[in-house]
């Protein structure tokens, strides 16, 4: 595989070079994953940036509705979109329906607006292991907005803001017991809360409940790399597309000023020394997987399994077979 010439094709925003690029990347294989990392060195001299926007929401929200509608909007106006739609892995047979593509009909036909869905691959934090690397392939090919979807809410889901610069939480109007169900993990990580169907009759209900969302987020936190009024709960609808612009003029807004303050380079800094020790932590695992550490790992398991030694006690015996004290 010639890594130059897609590396210039990817720069050059050809589609099917940037598609076969993420399914290199996304590729276990340990060809495959050398392959990758010359790829991506090679495309860091660009030096190409874009506006990383994470979402998440419960399953049922509206989600690929907004992306949509918010795609659209924006790409009509010339802006280059790009969006990596998680979808969640079977925990049975690893696999995953990937429909993403289906759901954004008018989306995945604009010229200006490229989607990807990955598959997580049990990866816990809502998002695919390699969507970072997707997004700088992404930015390298010159699009000014990669969207990042993950699979749904849960505590795991701020993984996601590793990744992104902005991070956007869908809720539905009317959510009661939802504001408990998402805890203060992943709405202590959201700059925008957007409750989504604020539409028709749900109007006034939507209303109410960005209310109780924006005084939640007031008790929740005010940090240091935020404006004045953020983090910040809006209203918006996918089908009419009321309040998507605001929307997006308060995302740029955010970015904007993290810009002018220093946070947004020193957030990618902190991001990529998160990668890092993500990356060290997969290799060691990976080492696990391989003989003579897999047999003792499953020698060692199946005492656990028959009752024979306590999980505590088989886990110290694997690191002492490795030559490290428990």
């Amino acid at each position: 595989m010639d890594i130059g010439a897609m590396a210039g094709a990817i720069l050059a925003c050809d589609r099917r070079a940037l598609a076969r690029g993420i399914t290199l990347i996304e590729s276990a294989r340990p060809d495959h994953r050398e392959q990758a990392v010359e790829l991506i060195s090679a495309l860091r001299a660009s030096g190409r940036q874009a506006l990383r926007l994470g979402l998440s929401g419960t399953p049922g929200v509206g989600k690929s509705t907004f992306i949509e509608a918010f795609g659209m909007n924006l790409a009509e106006t010339g802006k280059k979109i790009a969006v990596l739609a998680v979808d969640p892995s079977s925990a049975r047979s690893g696999g995953s329906i990937l429909g993403d593509k289906t759901r954004m009909e008018q989306l995945s036909r604009h010229p200006n607006a490229y989607i990807r869905p990955s598959p997580s691959q049990a990866h816990m934090g809502g998002v695919a292991r390699r969507t970072r690397e997707a997004v700088a392939l992404c930015e390298a090919a010159g699009f000014d907005l990669v969207l990042i979807e993950t699979v749904g809410v849960g505590q795991s889901e701020t993984m996601v803001a590793e990744i992104c610069d902005v991070f956007l939480l869908l809720m539905a109007p009317a959510g009661g017991d939802e504001l408990q169900g998402v805890k203060r993990g992943i709405m202590e990580m959201a700059d925008m809360i957007l409750v989504n169907k604020a539409d028709g009759d749900l109007l006034a209900t939507a209303t109410r409940t960005v209310a109780d969302y924006a005084g939640a987020l007031r008790l929740l936190r005010k940090r240091a790399q935020d404006p004045e009024g953020f983090p910040k709960a809006m209203p918006v609808s996918a089908y009419s597309g009321a309040g998507l612009d605001k929307a997006w003029d308060e995302m740029t807004r955010l970015a904007t000023w993290r810009k002018d303050q220093g946070h947004w380079a020193r957030r990618r800094s902190e991001q990529a020394a998160h990668w890092f020790g993500e990356e060290v932590r997969h290799g060691l695992l990976s080492v696990l997987e391989r003989e003579p550490a897999k047999g003792i790992l499953a020698r060692l398991g199946a005492q656990v399994a028959a009752g024979e030694a306590t999980p505590e006690a088989a886990a110290r015996q694997m690191m002492q077979a490795l030559g490290r004290p428990a």
